[in-house]
């Protein structure tokens, strides 16, 4: 059973940027989409309230939702069997914990996540 390790969060003001890192410990991740998933702070305890922000398919393709759409990039690589999220031009909006997991998600992957906090 595979685990995640989410890194790179922390406070910054509206405008900044921030690099998240996720490292997932299964041997066949090149074989998996990934995704990055945030929570908002009201939203906290509920699963099926984690929004999916990013994807990045098994051939590097890559979908946004559309708040994020020209700011985040996600990106990954194999060896490292890591994925990325590049933040620029950050919102108080887009405060939230952030997660990495599958696409669709595993339950059993979820980690403790990143928190992100943009301050206006």
């Amino acid at each position: 059973q595979g685990q995640v390790v989410e890194s790179g969060g922390g406070l910054v003001q509206a405008g900044g940027s921030l690099r998240l890192a996720c490292a997932a410990s299964w041997s066949d991740f090149r074989l998996d989409m990934m995704g990055w998933y945030r929570q908002s702070p009201d939203k906290q305890g509920e699963l099926e309230q984690r929004e999916l922000v990013a994807v990045i398919d098994t051939d590097f393709g890559t979908h946004y939702i559309d708040s994020v759409k020209g700011r985040f990039t996600i990106s990954r690589d194999n060896v490292k069997r890591t994925v990325y999220l590049q933040m620029n031009s950050l919102k108080p909006e887009d405060t939230a914990v952030y997660y990495c997991n599958t696409h669709p998600y595993e339950r059993h992957y979820w980690g403790q996540g990143t928190q992100v906090t943009v301050s206006s």
